[in-house]
């Protein structure tokens, strides 16, 4: 069913056609791998806007926190075939996050290679490439996703790639929810349930609208289903905090300075408001992504209720299965977006080295490098 209908199965094109189209764009995904994105294939300009005036005028432009600067790398070859950013809190969880949607959009990698942090130079976050797929870590909070996300909009820029969709995967705090659902955010809101971010520019206070796009995450809800998927995936309000204990309403932080029965009451009334989880990014991603004019959604998963205690006691090996479920549903989502009903004209057949391709050691590649030996075996 094509994204955004909500009635019966559309009739398309035959399935050998679609087929066909999907092999064709296979085999462009793979060639950019190896070659990084030809001329003619470039974007003129790119599609964000309402971007800083000043970025024309910076010869070079350094991305610091990535380790990534305009004069030393060929920003349109390497990122502009770039179509979706999904970020998420920890190196580890991104980079594991690459090799799955790799294999889930028919790229491989050979055993003599792994992907390559691309931003480990920049020792603060990290950088993985596969396709058009760009996965980055973005730490803990507010300051430091919107750090990354402003270096992020601005490689966007330089690379003059067209309507990429941001999207963040992560873990939350459930409200009224059971353990391991998956939530997708339809609004960001603060601890005042304000839907907007806030920042200080000059000692005054700005505020910024926490609009994240509608259809996108009716898109990724669509990719759930219900009769396979053993966790539910709803759509609801986010609150956004600054802080893991305090600013959540938790009573096991180093202080507390509330009582047992406030809590219940400030939770219970975001339960009422339609607010289905807590974390702390969503309101600087959404604003951040709305003001460039990128389709933004954040997707988590619920790791406990909040109304039933604060420590999470959840085994191990169990949160682990329920934070690959926002992966699995952003990689379905992805895969459709690349291959359902595909209009390419592209003639280009598959290639058979679509292994060796992945681990592709041409000028644009920049996405892998020679795996240690221990590592290969």
């Amino acid at each position: 069913m094509p994204f955004g209908q909500r009635g019966g199965p559309a009739k398309g094109p035959h399935p050998i056609a679609i087929v066909n189209a999907q092999s064709r764009t296979l085999a462009k995904l793979v060639r950019q791998m190896k070659e990084g994105c030809k001329k003619d294939e470039e974007a003129k300009e790119s599609t964000l806007c309402g971007l800083n005036p000043c970025l024309k005028c910076l010869q070079p432009d350094i991305l610091y926190h990535l380790g990534l600067s305009t004069d030393t790398t060929d920003f349109p070859k390497v990122f502009g075939d770039v179509r979706f950013v999904c970020m998420g809190g920890t190196p580890g969880r991104m980079e594991n996050f690459a090799y799955y949607v790799m294999q889930e959009i028919g790229l491989k990698i050979n055993a003599a290679t792994k992907l390559r942090n691309i931003s480990e130079a920049g020792q603060r976050f990290s950088l993985f490439k596969v396709g058009p797929v760009l996965c980055a870590s973005h730490g803990m909070g507010c300051p430091s996703i919107s750090i990354l996300l402003h270096e992020l909009i601005k490689m966007m820029y330089h690379a003059k790639c067209k309507d990429p969709v941001f999207i963040r995967i992560g873990t939350s705090g459930g409200i009224g929810v059971e353990p391991g659902t998956v939530i997708i955010t339809s609004e960001a809101i603060d601890g005042r349930l304000n839907p907007a971010h806030e920042i200080l520019v000059h000692g005054v206070s700005v505020q910024h609208a926490s609009q994240l796009d509608e259809s996108l995450a009716d898109e990724i809800k669509m990719c759930h289903d219900p009769c396979k998927d053993t966790y539910e995936a709803v759509i609801g309000r986010t609150l956004c905090a600054h802080d893991f204990y305090e600013g959540q309403s938790r009573l096991d932080g180093a202080f507390c300075e509330y009582t047992p029965e406030m809590k219940k009451t400030y939770l219970e009334q975001l339960q009422s408001q339609e607010v289905k989880n807590i974390e702390m990014e969503s309101l600087a991603f959404a604003a951040l992504t709305s003001r460039a004019n990128i389709r933004g959604a954040v997707v988590c998963v619920a790791i406990l209720n909040r109304l039933n205690g604060d420590q999470i006691k959840t085994p191990h090996e169990v949160l682990s299965k329920w934070e690959k479920r926002p992966q699995e549903l952003v990689a379905r989502y992805i895969r459709k977006s690349l291959y359902y009903n595909e209009n390419d004209d592209d003639s280009e057949q598959p290639e058979d080295e679509t292994e060796g391709a992945a681990a592709g050691t041409g000028a644009g590649a920049g996405d892998t490098q020679k795996a240690p030996a221990a590592e290969a075996e």
